[in-house]
């Protein structure tokens, strides 16, 4: 019979959640606070970080009840003269079930980044192909919207430029606890192996797509965005979305010169809700730009990142001559491509990091 040899001790390991619940028992006093509900943004804000922090404290909490109750009845089982084998095989079925309850809360101790709590930006940018990586992009597209169905996770496409069989590009803005920290290793170059479908002489064709993810940075975040910085244009939306989309010029498009930065959402209905989607998403963009670039300076102190080209593509997706989806960094693989494909990354994020801690 599997044993537990001591007795729990309320909490442990990485997980300290005294300024957790210190955090929570202020933003909670902030609510009810006069003219709190004033502000919209703010109260969205306080409640997303509520929620986030909550996510974090009751699985761990509710853990250690079910660690003290499978305890109690070990000591039950223990002080039994006859020993009945009902009670150890409900003890191990109970033992079996806490060691998965564990599994996703241990991966969250990996996930210790600034912003690894919090919403992402990922944007998917179709590479060398054509046509064959435009519907790569359009795939890969499916893949994370998928994982995201799959985990709960808010999603919003904020920017998407349609070619023929794909997209050129999109943007996902994707919400909930950990968002960032488990999709952050999805950044860098994605290669496709296949036999075309656009190809009448059914020749394998070799596709690329590149995947940028990048925090939501909080509005309070210091970054200095100079108007003589940047250029905004505004232009007519196309796509989906009927006819006040496609009769005014809502669309709003920032270019960041010193950087090379471009940032553009036509999302939203208004031309005003458009630029503040914009100017969010440039100061995601510029903190991680930034960030990176002080990690070059500090290479000894902070977390490797690979830059996005084509010559560094992190992972394989092989439809023929046989099917295996290889990671490039990690080494995990899979033969069950049509199950990556709707969604089942689980693997691949949780070997990441692993990877990503070891380095």
């Amino acid at each position: 019979m599997t044993s537990l040899n001591q007795k729990p001790t309320p909490y442990g390991g990485d997980f300290d959640p005294e300024g957790q619940k210190k955090e929570l028992a202020e933003l909670e006093e902030k609510t009810a606070q006069p003219g709190f509900w004033n502000d919209k943004q703010n109260s969205d804000a306080v409640f997303a970080r509520i929620n986030a922090i909550k996510s974090v404290i009751n699985p761990f909490e509710k853990l250690i009840e079910d660690i003290a109750e499978t305890y109690d009845l070990i000591e039950l089982y223990e002080e039994e003269d006859d020993n009945n084998p009902e009670y150890q095989q409900e003890i191990d079925q109970k033992i079996l079930a806490l060691q998965e309850e564990f599994k996703p809360l241990k991966l969250q101790t990996l996930l210790n980044g600034k912003y690894d709590q919090g919403d992402m930006f990922l944007t998917i940018h179709a590479g060398a192909g054509g046509t064959e990586a435009c519907d790569w992009t359009s795939m890969l597209m499916r893949m994370y919207l998928r994982w995201c169905e799959r985990h709960k996770y808010k999603t919003e496409i904020l920017d998407m430029l349609e070619d023929e069989g794909g997209y050129k590009s999109v943007t996902i803005q994707v919400s909930g606890p950990y968002a960032f920290g488990y999709l952050k290793g999805e950044a860098g170059v994605h290669r496709l192996v296949r036999i075309s479908p656009f190809d009448s002489n059914a020749r394998r064709h070799t596709s690329f797509s590149s995947v940028y993810a990048s925090p939501v940075v909080d509005d309070t975040i210091d970054i200095d965005i100079k108007p003589e910085d940047i250029r905004i244009d505004t232009y007519r939306a196309g796509g989906a979305g009927g006819q006040h989309v496609n009769k005014t010029d809502s669309a709003v498009r920032i270019t960041h010169y010193p950087t090379g930065i471009v940032v553009q959402c036509q999302n939203e209905r208004s031309q005003q809700m458009n630029k503040d989607t914009c100017f969010k998403m440039l100061r995601s963009r510029l903190y991680d730009y930034y960030s990176a670039k002080l990690a070059e300076q500090h290479a000894a102190e902070a977390i490797e990142k690979k830059d996005i080209s084509w010559g560094s593509q992190i992972r394989s997706y092989v439809f023929q001559p046989y099917t295996m989806v290889k990671d490039n960094r990690t080494g995990v693989q899979t033969g069950n491509i049509q199950a990556v494909m709707d969604g089942d990354l689980d693997d691949f994020i949780e070997a990441f990091l692993r990877w990503n801690q070891e380095k």
